[in-house]
């Protein structure tokens, strides 16, 4: 299972949301592919509540009592990690790309950031971009709440706006080509990425390209079946299985999260017993 750009640390994380979805899933291999924590906004702000220690507790449980093997690379935004990479401990590489062994052939891992040319080569706007964001996510829970108050459903004005800045950046640094050419390099059929907030699962030039979206606005993440296939899940669509519980059951950490129960997946059901 791979999950990325979650930011934690920041108040657009949507962090009930993902303790739910990992709550209610078990794997093999658990790839954080960059971005889980938010260290940009973290050392500004001190912003780190209980349900942002829960996401931690709920990897560590899932390496301790299910032996899962979590695979955390580094994001942008989580940077400081790559003063001292690769790191490895029994159940957990931290480390700043990954090669993912399936029986059809190699998926290249990377967060995809080494090919924004903005990220990349100035630093400056990258952060500027980032106040600019932080900013439309304030409009947007402003707007949300007027139209909450009218009686309309949510919109997710940032998204669109963001998709439409994205799409410019991702025309001048031609980040899912180049990101293709770097796993063909590597002599791999596939490459799973993040980064730019926008899940995708396509092929370019016989090399499948797969982007984990994110957990801030898209609310996704890949899965690999037991029968090699790889899938978007939207939490969207996974909640209609999995109900989310009342906001005071959700938040509270207690021992419940050492006794991991999932609910029995029905025939349908996108999530196997067994995914990577």
């Amino acid at each position: 299972m791979i999950i990325s750009d979650v930011h934690l640390g920041t108040y657009d994380c949507k962090v009930r949301e993902v303790n739910h979805f990992l709550k209610h899933t078990r794997c093999d291999k658990l790839i954080l592919n960059g971005d889980i924590i938010d260290g940009w906004r973290l050392k500004k702000t001190g912003h780190w509540p209980k349900s942002h220690t829960r996401f931690i507790r709920l990897v560590l449980k899932k390496m301790e009592k299910k032996d899962t093997e979590v695979i955390y690379l580094r994001g942008n935004h989580d940077d400081v990690l790559a003063k001292f990479l690769p790191i490895a401990f029994e159940n957990l590489q931290i480390v700043e790309d990954y090669v993912h062994e399936t029986p059809r052939g190699n998926y290249f891992v990377l967060h995809g950031d080494v090919f924004d040319t903005v990220t990349k080569n100035f630093v400056f706007l990258a952060y500027l971009g980032d106040w600019g964001y932080r900013l439309l996510m304030r409009i947007n829970r402003l707007y949300n709440h007027w139209r909450a108050w009218r009686g309309k459903d949510y919109y997710s004005l940032s998204k669109a706006v963001k998709a439409r800045v994205k799409q410019a950046v991702n025309h001048v640094s031609n980040f899912e080509e180049h990101i293709v050419e770097l796993a063909r390099s590597r002599d791999c059929i596939g490459v799973m990425c993040g980064h730019i907030h926008t899940a995708a699962d396509k092929v370019y030039d016989g090399v499948h390209y797969l982007n984990s979206g994110d957990w801030v606005e898209s609310l996704t993440a890949i899965v690999e079946h037991e029968d090699g296939r790889f899938e978007i899940i939207d939490f969207a669509e996974f909640v209609k299985t999995y109900p989310m519980p009342a906001d005071e059951e959700n938040e509270r950490v207690d021992a419940s999260d050492l006794n991991e129960v999932i609910a029995p997946a029905p025939a349908t059901a996108p999530i196997t017993p067994n995914v990577a």
